[in-house]
Parts: C-alpha cells; sequence; structure tokens
C-alpha cells in the first residue's frame, strides 16, 4: 500500500516549530519585495480563522495582522528545505516505510507492506507522531492503493478531524471517497482542467471515475487516462527521481536591491554551495560554472544591466570550494560598481558522472582522494544538522529571525528590514 504524508501549513508550521511560543497564535508567512510589502504564502489555522488567506497581498491585510498581533516571518526556503530533509531521515530511520521518496518539500511517498486496514492505520499513526514530535511540524498521512488514492485519503485526513490525521481508503471504500471529492482536488487534474470536465458534466471524482476511458482520452489525453486508472486502484504513475540532470541552477530575487560587491559574494557563495550539493547528490561533477547578475528591469529609473561569466575547470570536479571560487571569480569579472542589483545565480555545465572523472596529467590523485572525503564528511553533517550546520567563510550569516507581535510596529523599526517585513 502507497503512504502519503503532507506537511500541514509546512511553512508557517517550520517558523513555528522553531518559536514553541507561538504555538496556538497566528503566524504568516510571506515573501517581501522593495516597497515592504508582499503576498502570503502559507498560514496557521489560527490566522486563517481571522479571515487571512494565501495570496493576500501584505499591505491589504496590514490592519489585521496589526490588530490581532499576528507574527510574520519572511520566506526562508533554505530553512524549509532542510526541515524537509530532515523529515525524509527521520522517517528512513525507523525503518518501516519501504522505497520512501520526497516528491515536493513538504509531500512525501512510501510503500508500507501489508493490506492489513488496522496495521496500516496503526503504522501510518506511529509514522507521523514520530514525526512531529521530532520535527514539530503537524503531519497528514493517507494511505492507499495508488498515488492518487494516496492524496485522496491524505485529503480526508486533512478536511476531517475523525481521521485524527490519518486515513486509510482500502479498496471496497473508493466510490464513497470519491463521491464527495470535487474533481479539481483530484492530483493530476488541478483547476485548469477541471472547468473542461464541469462543461461535460463531471463535477466529482466519482464521475470522472465512471466516466468511460475513451471519453477520458478524448478529454484530457494520456495523463487523464494515468489519473483515471490510478482512481480504479491500478498504480500508473511514477515519481521515480529523474535522470541525471545535464546542467544544475540555484538563482535568486535579492528581497532587496544592493550596490555592494561583499554582499553579492556572499550570495554567489549561498549558490554555489546549493548547486555543488545538488551535483553531488546525483553523483556527478562539472567542468564549467558560470555566475549571472542583472538589475531590477522594473526600475525603468535606474540603469540597467546583466552580464554572466563562465569559468571553467581544468579536470571536472564537485568540490564545494572548487566551485564556489570559480563562482566569485565570475561575479568578480562582471561585476560594476554603482549598479543596484537585483537577482544573480550560478549555473553548472558539463556535467558528467563521478564514476569515470579524467584525471589531468598533473593532477595530484591524493588530493583529489582528500577533497572526496572531505565532501562526503561535509554533506554527512548539513543531512544530520541541517544545511547551515557547517559553511565557508564567504557564505553570508543571517541574523538571528525576529517577528512582530504588533504588525504597526514595524513601521517605525527600519532596523529590522531585512529580519521582518515591513509596510510603507
Amino acid at each position: 500500500m502507497i503512504l502519503h504524508i503532507d506537511c500541514n501549513t509546512f511553512y508557517a508550521s517550520c517558523e513555528v516549530a522553531l518559536r514553541p511560543d507561538l504555538q496556538g497564535k497566528p503566524v504568516v508567512v510571506a515573501n517581501c519585495n522593495e516597497a515592504g510589502g508582499g503576498i502570503i504564502l502559507a498560514l496557521t489555522k489560527e490566522a486563517k480563522a481571522l479571515g487571512l488567506k494565501r495570496g493576500n497581498p501584505v499591505f491589504k491585510v496590514a490592519k489585521t495582522l496589526n490588530d490581532n498581533n499576528v507574527a510574520v516571518f519572511p520566506a526562508n526556503l533554505p530553512k524549509y528545505v532542510d526541515f524537509s530533509r530532515r523529515l525524509m531521515q527521520i522517517v528512513r530511520d525507523m525503518d518501516i516505510v519501504q522505497n520512501f521518496q520526497q516528491y515536493s518539500v513538504d509531500e512525501f511517498f512510501g510503500e508500507l507492506p501489508t493490506d492489513d486496514k488496522a496495521q496500516l492505520r496503526e503504522t501510518a499513526l506511529k509514522i507521523k507522531q514520530h514525526v512531529e514530535q521530532c520535527t514539530g511540524i503537524p503531519v497528514s498521512c493517507g494511505v492507499s492503493l495508488t498515488y492518487t488514492l494516496g492524496k485522496v485519503a491524505t485529503w480526508y485526513a486533512k478536511h476531517y478531524k475523525g481521521y485524527n490525521g490519518v486515513c486509510v481508503l482500502p479498496k471496497d471504500k473508493i466510490e464513497i471517497a470519491l463521491e464527495q471529492f470535487p474533481i479539481e482536488e483530484v492530483w493530476g487534474i488541478g483547476r485548469r482542467s477541471a472547468p473542461k470536465l464541469q462543461s461535460v458534466g463531471v463535477a466529482t471524482a466519482l464521475q470522472f471515475y465512471n466516466a468511460p476511458e475513451s471519453h477520458i482520452r478524448r478529454w484530457l489525453n494520456i495523463n487523464g487516462v494515468r489519473t483515471w486508472k490510478e482512481l480504479h486502484g491500478i498504480p500508473s504513475i511514477s515519481i521515480e527521481n529523474p535522470e541525471r540532470q545535464q546542467s544544475i541552477c540555484h538563482s535568486r530575487t535579492f528581497t532587496y536591491m544592493t550596490d555592494s560587491l561583499d554582499t553579492l559574494r556572499s550570495y554567489i557563495s549561498d549558490y554555489a554551495v546549493a548547486v555543488a550539493r545538488k551535483l553531488r547528490a546525483q553523483h556527478s561533477v562539472c567542468l564549467a560554472v558560470s555566475t549571472f547578475l542583472s538589475t531590477n528591469p522594473f526600475r525603468e529609473d535606474l540603469e540597467q544591466y546583466g552580464n554572466f561569466a563562465t569559468t571553467k575547470f581544468s579536470m571536472a570536479t564537485a568540490d564545494t570550494r572548487a566551485i564556489c571560487n570559480a563562482a566569485i571569480s565570475a561575479l568578480e569579472e562582471i561585476y560594476r560598481p554603482g549598479l543596484q542589483y537585483k537577482k544573480a545565480g550560478v549555473y553548472l555545465s558539463n556535467i558528467a558522472s563521478d564514476e569515470n572523472i579524467q584525471f589531468d596529467l598533473f593532477e595530484d590523485t591524493a588530493k583529489v582522494e582528500k577533497s572526496n572525503k572531505l565532501m562526503a564528511a561535509l554533506d554527512s553533517l548539513t543531512d544530520k544538522y541541517g544545511m547551515d550546520s557547517v559553511k565557508l567563510a564567504s557564505q553570508s550569516f543571517a541574523k538571528p529571525q525576529l517577528y512582530l507581535t504588533n504588525f504597526q510596529q514595524s513601521l517605525n523599526q527600519t532596523s529590522n528590514i531585512n529580519d521582518v517585513i515591513t509596510v510603507k
């Protein structure tokens, strides 16, 4: 049987996990922009109870945030990825779930080797409780015959308190579950295809389930057929890891523009560390590192500029230090002082397997072996203790995270502009 684990209000839950004093209080996570506003990305149930919703512009709901002492955090994706990795490791260490895989930053799939409903529920509940105890992140679990049905089960686990966060959906209950399940919530259908199905009288997952396969193929092509088969309990979707990437990129649009070379160096170092880790995760090495940099195209009142530079290695590598040095060297080549930069990134190319590295004639093989051991130790530490547990000296060192107990106070706290979201 397929187990699906979905983290509840993940971004907000990560922030609450680090701040236990915020348990039971309204918490919001938002991105932010040059004007001091932003969009709400995630929020706790207490924040939802205030009428707040995902996608709300922060400046439009500032009064609600202020009047209700809502804690507002700027989004921090590396932090959330870190929590995701820890959750993965915690479940794997339990040695209960087979073929456990990450589907997204807050969703995971695995297999439970039994068909007994009572045992499945007991096992899923044990996993849920252990994850929540170890991470502080609340999760919902669904168990069923296929990936798609697993997500259906999780939807019920989330939306109906009687399940206590765990729903097991056996074959004889599939039609009952699908009868009340909105078609737009079906994995693989979504809100883009739902209107097309609704126009032909398909408004629920059960109506989709009961439609002939030939109709499904005509309406939604082969992908729709796979979803239809999955709802019938026939495994038809694979979430196996993709083949080795031929290029790897990590880029970010800065919260605030900067003209500081030192600040850009720290950003590029962070991005280089991220791509190097991805490179090693797929057992690869690269021969070229590129850095790109650009100003804000929406600020027509400022001088515009964008450029990139590439550094090549004599021998392919996955060493974080080498990749970081190369990325910073490329940055220094394209940097122009006095401009306000808004976006930068690091791009790896000429990627190949690390099994057949062509050594340079004059390369010190002992040095290469030492580098490989060091990188293995680095990855082991970050897997266990988190991405920020070990850093290069050139990386950024963020100040402690702050939050707002009174949103209006942020208007006068310009010194904390990098720590909290402010409204102007």
